[in-house]
């Protein structure tokens, strides 16, 4: 039990059912803006992983795009000097494919790490304050 669930009146006996209410509604209050807070720091931290998957992803788009032109003419051209043209280019075709995937393969992976985008920790909390809340309630009754 956190302090804040601790705070208001000693027990139950001492203090009215308005009085009980408006403690209730208090910590209610600050629980919910607490659980917020959680919320934003687990979503900064997903989105941080998340980024960093899409940054794989990007990477493996740059590779793709601009470094492969000047190397593959320079390897085919150095291929076609042990076969024909058209083989040499098939290779290199393939090589590079096999690169990209790769590449694919390991942004795909961080990206399954932040799945599903939800603030697990902050559910959780959520959870036991609700049983919290319930469970004081009916001592009140009591």
């Amino acid at each position: 039990m956190t302090a804040s669930r601790a705070a208001g009146p000693s027990s139950t006996g001492d203090a009215s059912t308005a009085d009980l209410v408006k403690a209730l509604s208090e910590q209610t209050s600050r629980l919910v803006k607490q659980e917020m807070e959680l919320a934003k720091v687990e979503l900064s931290e997903k989105g941080k992983q998340a980024g960093i998957g899409a940054g794989l992803f990007g990477g493996a788009g740059v590779f793709g795009l601009y470094a492969l032109g000047a190397l593959t003419a320079t390897i085919i051209a150095a291929l076609s000097l042990a076969m024909d043209t058209w083989l040499a280019a098939l290779i290199v075709t393939i090589l590079w494919a096999a690169v990209a995937g790769v590449m694919a393969l390991v942004g795909k992976g961080r990206m399954e790490k932040v799945s599903p985008p939800i603030p697990e920790q902050s559910v959780e909390s959520v959870k036991e304050d609700v049983q919290w809340t319930k469970t004081s309630a009916q001592r009140g009754r009591g």
